[in-house]
């Protein structure tokens, strides 16, 4: 396995395009990856498992940079969201009073 190197990879690009690796790959698949300390290492994992995959190793590395190994969850894609969505008629864009709260 090839690690994916995202060190010197600012905040949210790296989740990006750890998150475009694992829709690759198929269910259940692993992922190393690398990742500076700080706010990647932080906020990367959390997404991750927010997006339905597995954090199975987070170790700390001697050259400064931690070791990820992701195994990759059966969440949806965005395609496959866009779909159900469509498929049942239902979005969240269509509550006007919250949309004007934001503006």
């Amino acid at each position: 396995m090839t690690p994916m190197d995202l060190r010197g990879v600012p905040c949210p690009l790296n989740f990006v395009r750890t998150k475009l690796k694992l829709e690759q790959l198929g269910v259940g698949d692993r992922l190393e990856v690398w990742l500076d300390a700080g706010e990647p290492i932080q906020q990367v994992p959390i997404s991750l498992e927010v997006a339905g995959h597995q954090i199975l190793e987070l170790e700390p590395h001697s050259e400064g940079y931690y070791r990820m190994l992701v195994v990759r969850g059966g969440g949806q894609t965005i395609n496959e969201s866009s779909s159900s969505e469509s498929d049942t008629g239902e979005s969240s864009r269509g509550n006007s009073s919250t949309e004007a709260d934001c503006s």
